[in-house]
């Protein structure tokens, strides 16, 4: 057979972070002693009433289609979440469930984009955005925002990076992978280069809002600039903050027309999100909220510790998040003094002398940097700092 795949899908390239969690438990599977710091998944269990509403769903046969786009019931329970901890009122058809909030994301792109145009990414930024847009045959325009800009991009930077084709600006605060987050006034001045250019889209992936510990609230940007409700769409999910990756249940809301549309992408790909996934995400959203609170504080103290031990290790450097899970340590300096070639070569010597697995900063769009999820155990952390610090 000489027929190649697509030449859609040779554009876009594995996730660095799911390649290097494959590699750590390939080395742990062989017999290594690997302590994996590649994944952005929480090491706490799903809230036991979450995972009751899934038991009591099944009991009760609950296993059916549902709706594509989620039943009412969720969808209720998504406005509720969306009204009160944002201040943002949608109505049912404004509502998408997905499998995820990634498939959200690859539905908002596919409904949105035309062959050539363009969508605007910060970086550094997650590593599945440039290839969603690619997939889309979308063009990924890259705006870097460095250390010394919080990573975090202006204003400026934005308006100089529109063109007549930009279609799609992709927000995500608190970022994977560096845990900056944008202030209200930072989100009103992006807000105002936006109301300029009304043909462009914005896609707010909010994931990380309740992994956050700013010394301002948590602010989603039709939330901070009310004039740009009408072409945004706020998406978030469940996996982070409710310790819920493998249950698959992401959420948006946004302009009617463009959610259609996004629902009939998911009709024809995937339909509807698992129904007992449906059952538990209300009682997620709807249940108690200690839980989260809880995690949060962990998560904290975990950034704490583990961002002032990589401050410690010769030639690393790394700025102080204000939430997610993961620290984004600059290693370019260690990388010089070792003579490695790039951040590709720095990680995989350290996976290979210590055991210790991390995602280079490359497939972040940040070279000489690497992620570092805190989402495991203390006692991991500190013997991952030893180990770190001895081998630097």
């Amino acid at each position: 057979m000489t027929r190649t795949v697509s030449q859609r899908v040779q554009r876009v390239k594995p996730s660095p972070t799911l390649v290097a969690t494959a590699r750590a438990a390939q080395l742990r599977a062989a017999g290594r002693d690997i302590i994996s710091l590649t994944a952005g998944e929480p090491d706490f269990a799903t809230p036991a009433h979450v995972a009751e509403a899934a038991h009591e769903a099944i009991r009760g046969g609950f296993t059916r289609y549902t709706d594509v786009g989620g039943t009412p019931e969720l969808k209720d329970a998504v406005i509720a979440k969306f009204a009160t901890d944002n201040g943002l009122l949608y109505e049912r058809a404004q509502v998408l469930v997905s499998t995820g909030a990634k498939q959200t994301l690859f539905n908002l792109c596919m409904a949105l984009l035309d062959p050539g145009d363009e969508a605007l990414i910060p970086a550094p930024y997650w590593v599945s955005y440039p290839d969603m847009v690619k997939l889309a045959d979308g063009v990924p325009v890259i705006i870097p925002a460095g250390a010394d800009q919080g990573y975090k991009i202006t204003a400026r930077q934005l308006e100089a990076a529109i063109t007549p084709r930009t279609r799609l600006l992709l927000l995500n605060s608190p970022s994977n992978p560096t845990g900056a987050a944008y202030t209200r006034a930072e989100l009103e001045a992006l807000g105002e280069v936006l109301r300029l250019h009304p043909r462009i889209v914005v896609g707010t992936d909010d994931i990380y809002e309740k992994i956050h510990w700013a010394p301002e609230p948590f602010h989603s940007l039709a939330q901070a600039v009310p004039a740009l409700y009408d072409r945004t769409v706020t998406i978030n999910g469940l996996s982070k903050s409710h310790a819920m990756t493998g249950w698959r249940i992401g959420y948006c809301g946004g302009p009617r027309e463009i959610i259609t549309a996004m629902a009939t992408v998911q009709g024809q790909s995937t339909s509807n999100p698992s129904s007992i996934s449906q059952k538990a995400a209300v009682a997620a959203l709807t249940g108690p909220q200690g839980c989260v609170a809880e995690m949060n504080a962990s998560y904290r103290a975990r950034h704490d510790f583990f961002v002032a031990g990589l401050n410690a290790l010769p030639g690393v450097r790394c700025l102080p998040g204000v939430g997610t899970f993961y620290a984004f340590a600059d290693v370019s300096e260690a990388m010089r003094a070792r003579g490695d070639a790039n951040d590709m070569v720095f990680c995989d010597a350290l996976l290979e002398a210590t055991g210790v697995a991390v995602v280079s900063g490359s497939g972040f769009g940040a070279p000489g940097h690497a992620r570092f999820s805190f989402a495991t155990r203390p006692e991991l952390l500190h013997e991952a700092l030893e180990r770190m610090a001895g081998w630097l």
